[in-house]
């Protein structure tokens, strides 16, 4: 069984693992690289739970009302749901002396949801394959996804040093 501490822990990696990897997209907008809006994914979900899985264009399916901060509280979301699958398959003792392998390699590994679940129901096909450029949009996922994976492991090592 989980404890309260071991679940708070999870929370404040998962949220922190995502705070990097939303600094790295201010990078990467910084140097004129496109990055997601997450209003799309709230827009994705919106649509989602009305029946609607796939689309041949998100950016072209009608707005769906809070999509913007639906969309941020899904990725907040999905960052923490990412660093507890981190803790079932590292185990929780991962979360009191974390590694940064284990945490690159599930955070790239993570990259998986976007290729073949998101971009395809968003329609930009599986793994980006429907896009003008697919090998660049898939290799910034998975720099982004790497991105996280030391976002993880960084957000552990500050949660354990804040504990104290």
């Amino acid at each position: 069984m989980i404890t309260a501490e071991e679940l708070i822990r999870i929370l404040l990696t998962g949220i922190g693992a995502t705070i990097v990897m939303d600094i790295g997209s201010i990078i990467q907008r910084a140097m004129k690289m496109p990055t997601l809006d997450y209003a799309m994914v709230g827009r994705w979900v919106g649509h989602l739970c009305r029946g609607k899985w796939a689309h041949q264009n998100i950016n072209k399916a009608p707005a769906i009302a809070g999509e913007s901060t639906s969309g941020w509280v899904i990725h907040y979301l999905t960052g923490v749901a990412f660093a507890a699958l981190l803790v079932a398959i590292d185990g929780v003792e991962w979360l009191f002396s974390p590694t940064l392998l284990p945490a690159l390699l599930v955070g790239t590994i993570t990259v998986v949801v976007p290729f073949l679940v998101m971009q395809p129901a968003m329609g930009a096909g599986i793994a980006a394959s429907r896009t003008p450029a697919p090998w660049i949009n898939r290799l910034r996922s998975v720099l982004n996804h790497a991105i996280f994976g030391a976002g993880l492991y960084l957000s552990a090592v500050l949660t354990i040093w804040l504990w104290k």
